[in-house]
């Protein structure tokens, strides 16, 4: 029989919840709590969701195909298999599962590695990051930064603070303002910049050359500004949460009024942005779009209307392409693209991606109607498995990290973490 039910005074009940909730706040930092558990809402267990998240926990970060590699007694790395590298999005996106799931030691591991193989120590670059790293030969593959890598180093940093202090091993929060400080500093010299072009207020695609002019929609996460601006404590707070309201208006623009769907590189107005290297189009960085805009709705919830709008019309969209079927690439109007964006070294090919599944799912959480439709995206995650396609494509890192975001939003296990309080 379980302990507290034999307790039969309600106010010893009370008192005895009251005094573990402090206790657990003193050690691990308080979690917001208004997150929706929404698989709990769609009838399956806790301790069934308990092992979905922890079995895909697992796969990430300890089993056979692990993405997740220790080095030495301190430090360990997030590799992207199938490009053959190590990238600043990758590394801090296993910090952000680290902290939310309470995992200190893989995220100490992973920022020592960061900090010493890609954090610039000297020159305009310093506190920036190289996007992109060669494990193999241990080399920097490129020495710039992409903006997302920074954008995420810094939350991570800033909720590992709230969440584990900063007397344990690894100032957190001075790591944090060490980036922050250098994004300030950067005032073009060697053409480098502030990773938010100063003057639209919004992310850049990178800090340095002609890619500080323009921005990649998926970049556009308003719940970090807000972060930022309660916890950075830096005095740019007013600046921050302009910010995020500017990135809520620029999804407005990116994001097609029929179908929802966004080009993964746009102008600041949200036009598409072409490149050398990639055709205008919904492609594998736009699938994060509407994960970041749950995200937003669910913690801030300053832009519901829209955001709902938005939820409704890019479900619907792929819901009448087949729930089975809708493919992971498309023109902004919803028909199949004429070119296709090659994943790794495999050919060009339109799937049915567990990525995007992963994070079209994230968005019933803005879903308020609570019809029969609005739980089937959360059952249709629930059962798709990380495994390889038909063909043989197999991602564990990109399906595999969205698709463990995504558990972790509709579990509420993905949450502002606020300090501990003594």
């Amino acid at each position: 029989m379980n302990t507290l039910h034999q307790i039969q005074h309600p106010k010893i009940f009370f008192a005895l919840i009251l005094c573990f909730s402090l206790f657990s706040a003193s050690l691990y930092g308080q979690k917001q709590k208004n997150t929706r558990n929404l698989f709990l809402e769609a009838g399956y267990s806790q301790d069934e969701i308990d092992k979905k998240v922890e079995k895909a926990y697992y796969d990430l970060f300890e089993g056979p195909e692990r993405i997740y590699f220790e080095v030495g007694d301190s430090m360990g790395y997030v590799s992207d298999i199938k490009n053959h590298d190590v990238r600043t999005e990758g590394v801090s996106y296993g910090m952000m599962v680290a902290v939310q799931l309470n995992k200190k030691e893989v995220f100490d591991r992973i920022w020592r590695w960061s900090k010493k193989y890609l954090q610039h120590q000297e020159g305009p670059r310093k506190g920036y990051f190289a996007w992109s790293f060669d494990p193999e030969r241990m080399k920097i593959n490129s020495p710039g930064s992409a903006s997302d890598g920074e954008f995420y180093f810094v939350t991570t940093l800033l909720l590992a603070s709230n969440r584990w202090g900063n007397d344990t091993g690894i100032d957190y929060y001075a790591e944090a303002r060490n980036i922050l400080d250098a994004m300030w500093e950067k005032d073009g010299t060697g053409n480098i910049h502030n990773i938010i072009n100063v003057e639209h207020k919004q992310i850049s695609f990178v800090p340095e050359g002609g890619g500080y002019n323009w921005t990649d929609p998926s970049y556009h996460v308003p719940a970090f500004y807000e972060i930022w601006a309660e916890y950075a404590n830096d005095g740019h707070e007013q600046f921050y949460r302009d910010c995020a309201d500017t990135s809520r208006v620029f999804l407005h623009r990116a994001c097609h009024p029929v179908t929802g769907l966004n080009s993964d590189y746009t102008e600041f107005n949200g036009e598409p942005h072409p490149t050398p290297w990639m055709k205008p189009g919904f492609r594998y960085d736009s699938w994060r779009v509407p994960m970041n805009i749950a995200m937003d709705y669910v913690w801030f919830g300053k832009d519901k209307e829209w955001q709902e709008d938005y939820a409704q019309r890019f479900q619907n969209f792929l819901r009448s392409e087949g729930m089975d079927s809708f493919k992971d690439q498309y023109n902004l109007d919803g028909s199949t693209p004429d070119w296709i964006l090659p994943a790794g070294d495999y050919p060009p090919k339109l799937r049915h991606s567990l990525g995007l599944i992963s994070t079209a799912a994230t968005a019933s959480l803005i879903n308020i109607n609570n019809n029969k439709n609005s739980m089937d995206f959360v059952h249709k995650l629930w059962n798709e498995k990380l495994e390889p396609y038909e063909d043989g494509y197999f991602d564990p890192y990109y399906d595999g990290l969205l698709y463990l975001f995504s558990l972790m939003h509709l579990s509420g296990k993905y949450q502002i973490i606020t300090p501990a309080q003594n």
